[in-house]
């Protein structure tokens, strides 16, 4: 594996679970809301925003943690989505995002991104299981 895919899939590692963390409501109540868990929301903004990606310009990632030009639109509309979510947050906590009216729409633009990255990912996993032709 070469530096660069070493790189992508250390990324990835962090990301995808992020991105698959919000399209699934019963993780959120069950981990988001949990005080003695480590993952909450803010974990997951970092993940998207700060650490492997920047969802507000995710151009600049592609081919470091999104491996597709969908990618990067789908991760630009779950930020749009989460930015708007925040806004309307009443404070600052998990359960006050997760009760914003407009958090139906994070859930389904990242429903839509974990679905395209974990079939971007299998099929990057199947390739590597393909084998060489010997000609």
């Amino acid at each position: 594996m070469n530096e660069d895919a070493r790189r992508l899939a250390n990324s990835r590692v962090h990301l995808v679970p992020a991105v698959l963390s919000l399209a699934n409501p019963p993780w959120q109540r069950d981990v988001w809301l949990d005080p003695s868990t480590f993952e909450n929301l803010d974990h997951v903004f970092h993940m998207l925003f700060d650490d492997f990606c920047d969802a507000d310009e995710p151009e600049r990632h592609l081919g470091t943690s999104l491996r597709t030009e969908e990618e990067v639109a789908l991760m630009r509309e779950l930020g749009a989505a989460l930015n708007a979510a925040a806004d309307e947050a009443s404070d600052d906590t998990d359960a006050s995002h997760l009760t914003a009216a407009s958090w139906p729409a994070v859930v389904t633009a990242a429903g839509r991104l974990a679905h395209v990255m974990v079939a971007n990912d299998l099929e990057e996993l199947a390739a590597l299981h393909e084998p060489v032709d010997g000609g």
